[in-house]
């Protein structure tokens, strides 16, 4: 891997990082794992033979669990992890037990290990978590990367306020998450970040206003100390004090108009002007970002998404222009996105093609760049048998990535997605909706996808599903060649007409993943609106819409 290019994988970010990417070739990282991507807050410590664990702590959903895999990275951290650290999760295990919650800590425990080799001396690291865990984490991380590298607990206010009592809960409303700021070393890359004062400050403190306009507040000039801290003494506008600065500073600094005395004989005070001010720096506790809410133009429709602004205060915080931002659960890739904004290189990992998806539109769309012309990406088929070897390892992971070649959003939005499960699909594996009018109505197409053996029955099948659903146009994406049946019956659907368009489009569609991959697509009107496009990205006002719509 060189870094000179951004590079998207599809896969396990363990063996990923193991394999790919280089020791101390990443400048920042942020990670937001998903455990616990609903925030249903289920109690989870529970041994997974069912017994109730004595301390009935809230944990996450049955993101993780203590299976053999999970035995497997324990007994690897046992035996070959540095000794603080193996002596750390054992620790650990004797504590929690076998569990949920225990499967999630050993499982990051390893990534974090890659993740402080791979960080450059001068790189810095946020993990993002839920209160539920971050005690665990923190600890962990004390351990990987040592205990004077923890540099801060950041609270971000996530929502805001609320009661959960009428349904009979005892806490109080949980309305924050955590981020777990960490460094590799005391030589670290750190910019300042201020932000705006607050108007009650300014009315309170900048109570000045100059002949132009200009608000101001007084500051003292006197030298704190005295004459043991070495300020002059003399005599300034009549008035004799110790001074901070000596008499021709005072001087030039009263020709210039920054020295003013409100009444003869008073002290002296200097003009500080509020617009010269950088505002307040950077804390701990970030109250001032808004989460994105139902409505909001930047929401996907992803179940842990982030807005934009709480990545760009920390990759600005963090990184120059040109360092390299990773994001190893990049999801619907907020990180990805505000990195190449803000002009870093990044890395993007993530387990599932739905993620991968999304996000290859995300840029697409937010900034005109494409996969392996701009970009690179590594884990996706390439080729027929690499489709066929999708399928037969995972066939809803094959199901999203067909989805995805025709820019087609997967039925209902996100659902299944984390535990590779569908629903009651009623026959739709995915749906286009586009309009094609100037009425404005949305229109649909509904795709169904077949990795196995095909018939002309399924296309009967589709026929059927295209009636009940009022669909104006269906496709049936198969793995296999169609029959000579199956292409004569999608033919005996006949065509969907474009007023607007003044165009017929077959009612049936059949397409193969061969097609597909030598660049065949849906043949529908031209306005699809199954990803809302982000408007370009300028330099003087941030912008980002939708991709996922509602429907």
């Amino acid at each position: 891997m060189t870094q000179d290019d951004n590079i998207l994988y599809y896969g396990d970010n363990l063996p990923i990082m193991r394999e790919e990417i280089p020791s101390q070739s990443v400048d920042l990282v942020y990670l937001d794992p998903p455990f616990n991507s609903n925030r249903n807050y289920n109690v989870l410590y529970q041994d997974e033979g069912g017994l109730d664990s004595e301390a009935q702590i809230t944990a996450f959903e049955d993101t993780w669990h203590w299976d053999m895999k999970a035995e497997e990275t324990y007994q690897e951290l046992i035996m070959d992890a540095p000794s603080q650290i193996s002596d750390m999760i054992g620790a650990f295990r004797g504590f929690i037990g076998t569990n949920q919650m225990m499967a999630y800590l050993v499982m990051m425990t390893i990534r974090l290990i890659e993740l402080h080799r791979i960080l450059k001396d001068t790189g810095s690291l946020y993990l993002h978590c839920d209160p539920t865990a971050s005690h665990y984490l923190k600890m962990l991380l004390d351990t990987i990367f040592g205990g004077d590298q923890f540099r801060n607990e950041i609270i971000w206010k996530r929502t805001s306020a609320h009661s959960d009592t009428k349904q009979g809960v005892i806490h109080m409303g949980r309305i924050h998450d955590t981020i777990l700021f960490y460094t590799k070393s005391n030589n670290v890359k750190r910019n300042e970040v201020y932000l705006p004062y607050d108007q009650t400050y300014i009315d309170r403190f900048y109570r000045y206003v100059d002949e132009d306009g200009r608000k101001y507040r007084l500051g003292d000039l006197t030298g704190p100390g005295g004459a043991s801290k070495g300020n002059p003494s003399y005599e300034f506008m009549g008035v004799t004090r110790y001074w901070r600065y000596s008499r021709e500073s005072m001087e030039e600094l009263s020709k210039q108009g920054r020295i003013i005395q409100t009444k003869p004989g008073r002290v002296p005070a200097y003009k500080r002007y509020l617009d010269e001010m950088p505002g307040v720096p950077l804390q701990d506790m970030w109250t001032d970002l808004t989460p994105i809410g139902a409505q909001a133009k930047e929401r996907l429709g992803y179940p842990t998404q982030k807005p934009v602004s709480l990545l760009e205060r920390i990759i600005k915080a963090s990184s120059k222009k040109g360092d390299v931002v990773l994001d190893p659960f990049c999801g619907c890739g907020t990180a990805i996105h505000t990195a190449q904004k803000l002009k870093r290189k990044w890395i993007g990992i993530d387990v599932t093609h739905l993620a991968i998806a999304l996000l290859k539109y995300r840029l697409k769309d937010g900034f005109d760049i494409e996969a392996e012309k701009d970009y690179k990406i590594h884990g996706e088929p390439q080729d027929l048998a690499g489709a066929v070897q999708l399928a037969q390892d995972h066939r809803f992971q094959f199901q999203w990535w067909a989805l995805s070649l025709i820019q087609a959003k997967p039925f209902g939005g996100q659902e299944g997605s984390k535990k590779g499960k569908k629903g009651k699909d009623r026959g739709i594996d995915g749906i286009i909706n586009f309009i094609d009018d100037k009425k404005g109505k949305a229109k649909r197409v509904i795709v169904q996808v077949k990795s196995g053996k095909v018939k002309s029955g399924d296309i009967r099948d589709l026929k059927g599903t295209i009636e009940r659903e009022k669909a104006e146009i269906g496709v049936f994406i198969t793995l296999q060649n169609p029959t000579k049946d199956m292409n004569t019956e999608a033919a005996s659907s006949g065509f969907y007409r474009s007023e607007e368009w003044h165009t017929q489009y077959p009612k049936l569609q059949i397409l193969t993943i061969e097609n597909l991959l030598n660049g065949m697509t849906v043949s529908m009107p031209p306005i699809k609106q199954t990803f809302k496009k982000a408007a370009k990205e300028m330099k003087w006002k941030e912008k980002q819409r939708v991709l996922f719509d509602k429907g």
